[in-house]
C-alpha cells in the first residue's frame, strides 16, 4: 500500500475559540443536506443603516412543456449612493433565498449588493428541479447577473460587465462553478463542498487506470462504481417534499415519461424517471450518465477564469475530496489561480474551523472582486490548507498549509522535486514522494450474500457529527462474517499522520463477471479497530470468471493520523448499506502481493516517516522539516515554544481568575432583588452561556413557572436544557441573562436556593451508607430543623421497601434515580427542578411517579423537570417550554397545544398502500381551504385547515381516504417534531419534515440531513 508526503509544517498552539452555534449553515461543516443553504454563516448585529432587501419576482425561461417561470429573488442593495460590486449568493438543495439572507447581510455589511434567489423548483419560485442545468437554474443565475447589471448601485467593468463574485455550496457551490464556467462576468468564485462531475459522485469508481496525479486525484476505469442510494434517496426526498411544481403538468408529463404519479414532486420528469430506473437496477444508463455530466462543473472547467477558492470536507461521504481535487486539476490547466482548503466539516458533520474558512472565503471575495486585483497577483490564502485532528482533547483541528496544491504542476516536471508552475507569480508546487508500507497478512475470500442483504454497516449515517468516530469501533457492524477481507499492514515504528488518497493493488478473482467491493481504512491500536473517516471507496470492476484481474484502488481521501505503533486495516466488505447492492450471490477471493507497494521515498531529515497513498501528503509529529511550512493553526514547531506559550498561559490565567473571582463576588452582592417577581417560583431572562471552544449551548432563553404549574422542559440532545437547568441551580454562571427565584437572583450559594429541591445530572450518594441514612445526611447537612424535612413524603415517593435500609452501593440505577428524586423533595420546596427524572425507572415507577408530581404541584408548589420521554411530559406536565440549539422555540399550555381549532386528526382504516394514501394526501392538499396535510403514521393524518371540522371530513372522504375516525387532540410528539423541524427550518437546517412520510421515515430524513 503506498501514499506519498510532503515535508512537515508547521501550525501556533493557541486555537480561537470562534464557532458560535447560532450560525445558521456552516462553510466547511455542511450537517445537512437538504437545506446546504450557504457558504458561510456567522450572524451579526444587523446595522442600524443597513439597507433593507428588496423582493423581486423575476421572470425567467420556461420550462420545457412551456410553462412560465418566476423567481423569488431579494436584493440587498448599498445606502448612501454609489456603485459597489455584486455577489450572487447561491442556496443548497432544498433551501430557499431565506437560507441564505444571514449571510446576504453580511456580505452587504462588507460593502457588496448582494442578490439572493430561490432556485427553480424549490419555495416560492417556479418551475421544476433540473440539478443545475445550464439551460435552466444556471440560465436563470445569468439573467440575475444581467439584471444586476442594470441596477445604479453595482459597480460596472463595462456596459452590461457588473464586477461580480458569485458563492454557494453543494448545490449552490456546482451552480457557481458552472456559471463562471459559461459567464465571463464573475470575477471571483467560492465554492464549497460541492461536485466535479455528478455522475462519479452518484456512481463512484476507486479502481484507479494509474497513479494519483494529485493528493486526493481518482483517474478512475470508465465502468460506473456502485449506486449511492442513500444520498440519491435524500436528493429525490428533498424534491418530493417540496411539494408539486403545479396543479397538474407535473404528474401528466411525470406519467408521459414513465415515471410513477406522484412520485416525482417538483423534479424534471425525465431526471426522475432517469433516476426511478437506476434505483430499481442500481446500473446507470447512458442517459442518465451523460445528463449528470452535463450539470456538472467538469462539463465547463476549462472555460473558468475566475479566480477560484475550493472548500471540501473530510466528513463528507456525499461529496469527497476527489470531486474538488477535479476541479483544481481543471482550473490549473485552464491556468486560472485556484486554492484548495480540506475541511473536518462535510455534509455529515459540521467544521471545527468554520471562521477561518469564512475569513478565507470572504478575503477571497475581497481581494479578486472588491479590489479587482490582477489575476498574476499572489493569491490572498495560502494554495492549500488541509486540516488534521487536534492532538489536544475537544479542541478544533490543526490546520496546516503549502503554498500551492500538490501536484498541479506541468506533466513535465520531475517527480520528487519541487515544480514550478508555468506562472512565475504562483509559488513553487511541492513534490509528491510516495512511501510504501508492507502488508502483514495478503488475502481471503468473502461471499455476497442472495438479495445483497444483510448488508455491511461501514459508514455509519451520523458517526462523525457524533463526534466518536475516532474513538468507538463499529468494526463488527461493517466486518461480517463471510462477507468481509482484511488486509493488515505492519505496525508504524513512530507517530505520524497521513494526508490524502492511500492506494493499494490487488487481484480479484470472482465466479460472476462483475466484482463489487466497498473498501474502507480503519486504524487498529489496542487491539481495536477504529474508523477515523466514515467514508468508502466503491468498486465495480468487469472480470473474467475464475481468472484474476489485477486493480489498483484509491482509498478515501482524507488525513489519517496514527499513533506509534498502531497500524491500518483495509477492509473489503461485499456489501454496504448506503449503496445499491448486486442481488445475485456471488464469491470474491482477494490476494494483495507481499512486500512494499509501490515506490518508496526515505523521509526528509528531522521529519517523521509517514506511510500514506499515492498523491497523498503528509506531516510527521516532530518539528517543521522544510522551510515551506506555514503555521496556521494548532500545533507548534517545537516543544520548547509550547513550553513557553503554555507557562505563560497559566500565568495570565491565573491573575485573570483572581481578577474574575473578585468581580463576580463584588457582582454578586449587587445583583437586585426583583419584588415585582416575589410570587413568581422561577424567572429565566435572556441567558446566554457561551463554552470555552465556542459553542453558544444556550442563546438568549427567557421563560417562567408559575406556581401549581408542572413545567415540562422539552429538547434534543444538545438543545441546551442541562445547561439552562444547572444555570438556574446557580451551579454554572451565565454570560449573561439572570435568574430569579420568589424575586431573589440566582447565584452560586445564594441563600434563595434552600428553597429549591434539585436532581441535575443524576443522584449522588455516599455508597457506604443506606438509603435513609443518606437523606437524613443530607437533611442534617442543610443545618434546617429536622423536624420539616418530610423524611415520611420522601420517603413514600422512593418506594423502595425494605431496600431503604441498604447500603446503596448495592442499588440499581433506578433505584439511585428514585432515592434521588426523593432526596430532592425533602422540606418539600417551593420550586422542585428534576432533569431527566424518570432516567433509569421502569413503566409502572413512572406511572406512579406522575401522580405524585401533579400533587405536588397542586398543593401551590412548582415542578420543572426536563425529559426525552415525550408521552410521560403529555400526561405529566401542565406546560412545556421547547429548546432547540440554544433557544426557546415554543412554549405554552399542554393542553393548547394539543388542541387546536384549525387542526384535525383523521384515522384511516388498516392495510392502505402507503403510495396511495401518499397520493391521496397530495390530492387533498390541494383541495381550497387545506392548509397543510401531514402523514403521522401509516393509518393516521394530521390536517390543518381553515375549514370546519365536519367540511374537512368531508373533503377527505370526497378524495377518496379511508376515515374510520376523527379527532382533534395531536399528541406531543407531533407537535414537538414539528416545532424543531420548523426552528430548523428558520435557521436553515432543514427543510421541514416530509408532508407525506411516515413518523419514523420523518425522523429518517431529519437524520440524514
Amino acid at each position: 500500500m503506498t501514499v506519498s508526503r510532503v515535508r512537515p509544517i508547521g501550525g501556533y498552539a493557541a486555537h480561537r475559540a470562534s464557532r458560535r452555534v447560532a450560525r445558521v449553515v456552516r462553510v466547511a461543516g455542511l450537517a445537512a443536506l437538504l437545506t446546504v443553504g450557504s457558504l458561510v454563516a456567522a450572524p451579526t448585529a444587523v446595522s442600524a443603516a443597513e439597507q433593507p432587501a428588496e423582493s423581486l419576482t423575476v421572470p425567467v425561461g420556461a420550462e420545457p412543456d412551456r410553462t412560465k417561470v418566476t423567481l423569488d429573488a431579494s436584493v440587498y442593495g448599498q445606502p448612501g449612493g454609489g456603485r459597489h460590486p455584486v455577489v450572487l449568493l447561491a442556496h443548497g438543495f432544498g433551501g430557499t433565498k431565506d437560507s441564505v439572507a444571514l449571510q446576504a447581510r453580511e456580505l452587504q455589511n462588507r460593502g457588496y449588493v448582494v442578490v439572493t434567489w430561490t432556485a427553480r423548483g424549490f419555495g416560492d419560485s417556479g418551475g421544476r428541479i433540473h440539478l443545475d442545468d445550464p439551460n435552466y437554474e444556471v440560465a436563470d443565475a445569468k439573467a440575475l447577473l444581467g439584471l444586476a447589471a442594470k441596477r445604479p448601485d453595482v459597480q460596472l467593468d463595462s456596459p452590461g460587465d457588473p464586477r461580480a463574485g458569485v458563492m454557494g455550496a453543494s448545490y449552490g457551490g456546482a451552480l457557481a462553478l458552472l456559471l463562471a464556467g459559461t459567464d465571463p462576468r464573475i470575477d471571483g468564485v467560492v465554492a464549497a463542498m460541492t461536485w466535479n462531475d455528478l455522475s462519479q459522485a452518484f456512481f463512484p469508481q476507486a479502481v484507479l487506470t494509474g497513479p494519483l496525479p494529485t493528493p486526493a486525484g481518482r483517474a478512475s476505469i470508465a465502468t460506473p462504481g456502485p449506486f449511492k442510494q442513500d444520498w440519491a434517496s435524500a436528493f429525490f426526498m428533498g424534491a418530493v417534499s417540496a411539494g408539486p411544481a403545479s396543479a397538474g403538468p407535473t404528474s401528466s408529463a411525470a406519467a408521459r415519461k414513465g415515471a410513477p404519479a406522484g412520485a416525482c414532486g417538483r423534479f424534471d420528469p425525465t431526471i426522475c424517471r432517469l433516476f426511478v430506473e437506476t434505483a430499481q437496477t442500481g446500473v446507470p444508463s447512458d442517459r442518465l450518465l451523460t445528463l449528470l455530466r452535463a450539470h456538472s462543473p467538469a462539463a465547463v472547467v476549462d472555460h473558468v477564469t475566475a479566480p477560484t477558492l475550493l472548500i471540501q470536507g473530510m466528513a463528507d461521504s456525499l461529496f469527497g475530496l476527489d470531486q474538488s481535487d477535479a476541479t483544481a486539476r481543471g482550473l490549473a490547466a485552464a491556468g486560472t489561480p485556484v486554492a484548495v482548503r480540506w475541511s473536518d466539516g462535510g455534509h455529515d458533520a459540521p467544521s471545527s474551523r468554520e471562521q477561518e474558512e469564512q475569513d478565507a472565503s470572504f478575503g477571497w471575495l475581497d481581494h479578486w472582486v472588491k479590489a479587482g486585483s490582477d489575476p498574476g497577483s499572489a493569491l490572498p490564502t495560502p494554495g492549500f490548507v488541509y486540516a488534521t485532528a487536534s492532538a489536544k482533547r475537544n479542541q478544533p483541528a490543526d490546520l496546516w498549509s503549502l503554498p500551492a496544491y500538490p501536484g498541479l504542476a506541468p506533466a513535465s516536471a520531475t517527480a520528487g522535486a519541487s515544480s514550478p508552475t508555468t506562472d512565475p507569480a504562483q509559488p513553487a508546487q511541492p513534490a509528491l514522494p510516495a512511501r510504501s508500507l508492507p502488508l502483514a497478512s495478503h488475502g481471503g475470500a468473502a461471499l455476497r450474500p442472495p438479495g445483497g442483504q444483510p448488508a455491511a454497516m461501514v459508514a455509519v449515517p451520523g458517526l462523525s457529527a457524533s463526534g466518536v468516530s475516532g474513538s468507538l469501533s463499529t468494526y463488527r457492524l461493517a466486518a461480517l462474517p463471510g462477507q468481509s477481507v482484511a488486509l493488515n499492514t505492519d505496525p508504524v515504528r513512530e507517530p505520524i499522520t497521513v494526508v490524502g488518497s492511500p492506494t493499494i493493488r490487488l487481484s480479484v478473482t470472482s465466479n460472476r463477471p462483475v466484482v463489487t467491493l466497498f473498501a474502507s481504512l480503519w486504524r487498529v491500536a489496542g487491539g481495536q479497530a477504529t474508523l477515523p473517516h466514515a467514508l468508502v471507496a466503491p468498486i465495480r470492476v468487469p472480470v473474467t470468471p475464475g481468472r484474476p484481474t489485477p486493480v489498483t484502488v484509491s482509498l478515501p481521501a482524507a488525513t489519517y493520523p496514527m499513533p506509534a505503533g498502531s497500524s491500518w486495516r483495509v477492509l473489503l466488505t461485499s456489501t454496504e448499506t448506503s449503496f445499491t447492492n448486486d442481488r445475485t450471490p456471488a464469491g470474491v477471493s482477494v490476494e494483495a502481493p507481499p512486500g512494499p507497494h509501490g515506490p518508496g521515498a526515505p523521509p526528509p531529515p528531522r521529519a517523521r516517516a509517514p506511510p500514506g497513498g499515492g498523491g497523498g501528503v503528509a506531516r510527521g509529529s516532530g518539528r517543521a522539516g522544510g522551510p515551506d511550512g506555514t503555521p496556521i493553526a494548532g500545533a507548534t514547531r517545537g516543544v520548547d515554544t509550547e513550553d513557553t506559550i503554555a507557562l505563560t498561559a497559566i500565568a495570565v490565567l491565573l491573575l485573570a481568575w483572581l481578577g474574575t473571582a473578585l468581580v463576580r463576588r463584588r457582582r454578586r452582592t449587587h445583583e437586585p432583588t426583583r419584588p415585582d417577581l416575589a410570587e413568581v417560583p422561577l424567572v429565566v431572562e435572556h441567558l446566554v452561556k457561551t463554552y470555552s471552544d465556542g459553542h453558544r449551548a444556550v442563546d438568549d432563553v427567557s421563560w417562567r413557572a408559575e406556581k401549581g404549574q408542572v413545567v415540562g422542559l422539552l429538547g434534543p440532545n444538545g438543545a441546551g436544557k442541562t445547561t439552562t437547568m444547572r444555570m438556574v441551580m446557580g451551579l454554572i454562571r451565565p454570560d449573561s441573562g439572570t435568574v430569579h427565584v420568589l424575586g431573589r437572583p440566582v447565584t452560586a450559594g445564594s441563600s434563595v436556593l434552600r428553597r429549591v429541591g434539585a436532581l441535575i445530572e443524576g443522584p449522588g450518594f455516599l455508597p457506604h451508607l443506606t438509603g435513609r441514612e443518606n437523606l437524613e445526611a443530607y437533611w442534617a447537612a442543610t443545618g434546617m430543623d429536622p423536624a420539616g424535612a418530610h423524611l415520611a413524603e420522601a420517603i413514600d415517593v422512593a418506594a423502595l421497601g425494605g431496600a431503604l435500609e441498604r447500603p446503596v452501593k448495592s442499588y440499581s440505577h433506578g433505584m439511585k434515580q428514585r432515592l434521588g428524586i426523593a432526596q430532592a423533595m425533602l422540606g418539600l420546596p417551593e420550586l422542585l427542578v428534576l432533569d431527566e427524572p424518570t432516567n433509569g425507572l421502569d413503566p409502572p415507577q413512572i406511572a406512579a411517579m406522575r401522580p405524585i408530581l401533579r400533587r405536588y404541584a397542586e398543593t401551590g408548589r412548582t415542578v420543572v423537570i426536563s425529559s426525552h420521554l415525550l408521552a410521560e411530559v403529555e400526561l405529566t406536565c401542565t406546560d412545556v417550554v421547547v429548546m432547540h440549539a440554544g433557544r426557546v422555540v415554543t412554549a405554552g399550555r399542554v393542553a393548547d397545544l394539543l388542541d387546536s381549532a384549525d387542526t384535525t386528526v383523521l384515522d384511516l382504516a388498516e392495510g392502505l398502500d402507503r403510495a396511495d394514501v401518499a397520493g391521496l394526501c397530495a390530492e387533498l392538499g390541494r383541495r381550497t381551504g387545506i392548509t397543510e396535510v401531514r402523514i403521522d403514521t401509516e393509518t393516521r393524518l394530521v390536517v390543518v385547515a381553515d375549514l370546519a371540522r365536519d367540511a374537512v371530513v368531508r373533503t377527505a372522504v370526497d378524495v377518496g381516504l379511508p376515515v374510520v375516525g376523527v379527532s382533534s387532540r395531536r399528541h406531543l410528539e407531533e407537535v414537538f417534531l414539528g416545532v424543531i423541524d420548523s426552528a430548523a427550518a428558520a435557521n436553515g437546517s432543514s427543510q421541514g419534515a416530509d408532508s407525506g412520510a411516515s413518523l419514523i421515515e420523518r425522523l429518517r430524513q431529519v437524520r440524514s440531513r
